[in-house]
């Protein structure tokens, strides 16, 4: 009874804490999600989702993505907004289990497992919840897929499960972001997984052509890869991208060389990559943390990465917290440094002169690469 009190008040602690949150900070924001509903509302009716009158708040992901946002659209803007809000807490509270689970494999987690990867990122999910954004659901789609792939390995099925294949072609068809994975099936061998996962991400291309047709639908994947093409440029000095190419935009002004500069780093981490998948043939289970890798390199390697979407480094954060006594004295000084300077680059901690300094400099992109390190370090010394 004592632990069933303990949860029922833990329960309604938490639903107060949300439901504050929301009526407080987000519930006249969710900019984003505002635009994905509202896309959800013009392909039912079968009109184009890239409208330039649209400017900064334009629909910039596959048409398939505003298909999820159909159902809600039926509903009252307000309605929609609390149901997706929802949603969002619960796929967050399932994301953080999830990856204690796997990093811990599958043991009970300890107490620092449970509450320094929430702490760390916090900021980034309230952040994806104030906009409204999908990235929460994406990356648990990623991280059911993660812990398939395990289960299927533990099976033997070495050609790769077609289950999470599934899963992460419905994540890459959501957002493109899951593509990351294609190459790590190929060097993998993961045929079956990589072909299940094609024929969805083909499926769901196909899908808005119920409401288009066929040749509807053509014209609007065109519309999508252009206007894509043309907003990207504009958006590389953005405060809040932080990614590899953002970061040499800001410290070198020059777009010319910044793309050579990016273009290096983003090869030298496809090499580190291959050497951890290499080295992880000795491992007894590689899986977890290669994948935790992959999903930490989306943002960074995006063009487009916003600082928020680093929450897809959940399950690399979790492993790095799960084996904190294998670090040296002076790693663990790094590490509690850089999760302290991720956690509390707060724009209402430390103020918006600090904070955009902060932004500007791009800091964040090497908070992610350490973190990086940090999991490169743990897959050569054999321990993850």
């Amino acid at each position: 009874m004592r632990l069933a009190h303990r949860t029922s008040l833990l329960v309604l602690f938490g639903m107060v804490f949300f439901t504050a949150i929301y009526l407080i900070r987000i519930r006249e924001d969710m900019v984003d999600f505002r635009v994905n509903y509202q896309a959800g509302e013009r392909i039912r009716v079968g009109v184009t989702l890239y409208q330039t009158e649209d400017g900064h708040f334009m629909f910039k992901y596959l048409p398939f993505s505003a298909l999820l946002y159909v159902p809600l659209s039926f509903l009252p803007l307000e309605a929609a907004k609390t149901i997706w809000y929802g949603a969002l807490v619960g796929c967050s509270i399932a994301l953080f289990h999830l990856s204690g689970k796997i990093a811990s494999g599958e043991r009970p987690g300890t107490l620092a497992l449970h509450v320094f990867p929430p702490l760390i990122l916090a900021k980034f999910y309230f952040r994806e919840m104030q906009l409204g954004q999908i990235n929460i659901i994406v990356t648990l789609v990623l991280l059911l897929m993660v812990r398939a792939l395990i289960s299927g390995r533990q099976r033997g099925e070495a050609r790769g499960p077609k289950g999470p294949g599934l899963l992460w072609g419905l994540g890459a068809a959501v957002k493109p972001y899951g593509f990351i994975f294609f190459p790590y099936f190929l060097v993998k061998r993961q045929w079956g997984t990589l072909g299940a996962g094609l024929v969805v991400v083909v499926l769901a291309l196909l899908l808005p052509s119920l409401f288009y047709g066929l040749a509807g639908n053509l014209v609007v994947l065109r519309e999508w890869a252009s206007t894509l093409s043309q907003s990207t440029p504009t958006l590389l000095t953005s405060n809040d991208n932080i990614s590899i190419i953002a970061f040499f935009m800001k410290w070198t002004q020059d777009q010319d060389l910044s793309w050579i500069l990016a273009g290096a780093v983003v090869g030298a981490l496809a090499v580190l990559v291959l050497a951890v998948i290499l080295a992880g043939k000795s491992v007894r289970e590689p899986v977890a943390l290669e994948c935790s890798l992959l999903l930490t390199l989306i943002p960074l390697i995006s063009p487009l990465g916003w600082d928020y979407t680093l929450l897809m480094s959940v399950l690399a954060v979790t492993i790095i917290v799960e084996n904190y006594a294998h670090y040296s004295r002076p790693e663990r000084l790094v590490l509690a440094l850089n999760f302290c300077v991720i956690a509390l680059s707060i724009y209402d901690v430390i103020g918006p002169t600090y904070y955009g300094v902060f932004m500007a400099r791009s800091i964040l992109t090497i908070n992610f690469l350490v973190v990086i390190g940090l999991l490169v370090e743990l897959r050569f010394r054999k321990l993850a």
